[in-house]
């Protein structure tokens, strides 16, 4: 009785705080951070500890298909150079950049678990980034970036994290076998995504005049082709964006316009339902964090946790700030011998783009689940050295990238759109 209590407070909580949040002109996502901390403080509810294969399994194959059905193909071909420069080669940089910082300043931090640190917090979360920006008027290039870098980017965190893992356990780092790994999760993910979208459309094709069952194929389809890939030992997250891409050009060719509103209302109420209960069920988790280490190094913790978040930022925007150099001098050089220009003017990143993809680096429910995926022990017995701190500080990163650069995004944004009038 007393779970049942609980997951009701939680639905109602979050159906009335989303609905509060559009009132009130806040994010949402930082409204039920601090809703579900509310809850999670309260001494007579029973606690509700994350199990990260439900994130895995349950939260992020529907919320990542929804995401890619709405990034254009086109677009995301278009931005390809600037989307991987940040999904891959920012994540590598940004997983070494924490582990050097952490291995410097966090005491008893060893370079395996330094690394570990470095690749639970080198991803941003599609969920934080979305939720954030969505009601702030971003551009669509800046959405197309932002969401699509958000897609992809947890694949290779997760190799990085892998081979952490690995490492904290003995084994020896070799170059070539983590760059191999890392083109066969990808290679593996498109085609195991690719198998599901010609299985449904073979399906498709059986039972057209049936939309119900074919919504409720595409429903079942994001699962499915994450629990084929995970089982195939490659990316479920790449597997699920190829499916996404697919099924949307399939149902726009395929579905009548009726039955595409009422595919949407459902994904609508879906996503709704998902991203309300992970932003809340960050918050609750927070008092479990707060018990798993010494009352005492709550403060220096705190403060590890926001050089890192700090130190993440930083990487981010000259990473930004580098791409947006090299598309405008793209831009500025023709083709050799062909006359026209090297990239296309729309894909030029503004400085307002520049800064607000800088500013958008959310980390969320991935990282914490990669952390509390930790193994409790080695294989020879041992405790997982620092698991409890790298929970607790990867909680605390959450915390200030959704709540404390969700605050100061909006005003960021405002600032640069007056000096452009005045400019202007």
């Amino acid at each position: 009785m007393d779970s049942y209590v609980t997951i009701l407070l939680v639905l109602g909580a979050m159906t009335v705080l989303q609905g509060v949040s559009e009132r009130i002109k806040v994010s949402a996502p930082m409204l039920l951070i601090v809703a579900g901390l509310a809850i999670g403080i309260i001494p007579s509810m029973s606690a509700l500890q994350l199990q990260p294969d439900i994130i895995f399994l349950l939260f992020l194959p529907p919320l990542l298909f929804e995401a890619a059905s709405n990034v254009s193909y086109k677009d995301f071909r278009e931005n390809w150079d600037t989307i991987s420069g940040l999904a891959f080669g920012l994540v590598f940089i940004t997983t070494a950049g924490i582990a050097v910082l952490s291995y410097y300043v966090i005491p008893g931090m060893t370079w395996p678990v330094a690394f570990v640190l470095g690749a639970t917090l080198a991803a941003t979360d599609a969920v934080a980034a979305i939720g954030v920006t969505k009601k702030l008027g971003l551009t669509k290039l800046a959405s197309t970036i932002l969401e699509s870098e958000s897609l992809i980017n947890d694949a290779s965190a997760l190799v990085a994290y892998h081979f952490a893992v690995a490492a904290v356990a003995g084994a020896a780092f070799v170059w070539w076998n983590a760059t191999l790994s890392f083109f066969y999760l990808i290679v593996g993910g498109i085609m195991a995504g690719a198998f599901v979208f010609v299985t449904l459309r073979f399906f498709f094709r059986l039972i057209s005049n049936e939309q119900l069952a074919v919504m409720a194929l595409i429903l079942l389809s994001p699962f499915v082709a994450y629990l084929i890939a995970e089982e195939a030992e490659v990316s479920g997250v790449i597997a699920v964006v190829t499916l996404g891409f697919g099924v949307t050009q399939l149902s726009n060719a395929r579905l009548p316009e009726h039955a595409k509103i009422e595919a949407r209302a459902i994904w609508d109420i879906i996503v709704f339902l998902l991203n309300g209960l992970i932003f809340i069920l960050i918050g609750i988790e927070v008092p479990w964090v707060l018990k798993s280490i010494d009352q005492k190094l709550w403060l220096p913790y705190m403060g590890y946790a926001l050089a890192i978040t700090v130190a993440a930022f930083l990487i981010r925007s000259v990473r930004v700030l580098l791409q947006r150099k090299k598309l405008l001098m793209a831009f500025n050089h023709t083709a050799s011998g062909k006359g026209r220009r090297k990239v296309s003017e729309n894909i030029l990143l503004s400085l307002q783009d520049g800064v607000i993809i800088s500013w958008s680096g959310m980390r969320g429910i991935v990282s914490l689940a990669m952390a509390l995926s930790l193994p409790v022990t080695l294989d020879n017995g041992q405790p997982f050295p620092m698991r409890s701190e790298i929970i607790f500080i990867t909680t605390a990163v959450v915390l200030f990238t959704v709540v404390g650069q969700g605050l100061l995004l909006p005003v960021v944004i405002r600032k640069i759109r007056a000096a452009e009038q005045q400019t202007g």
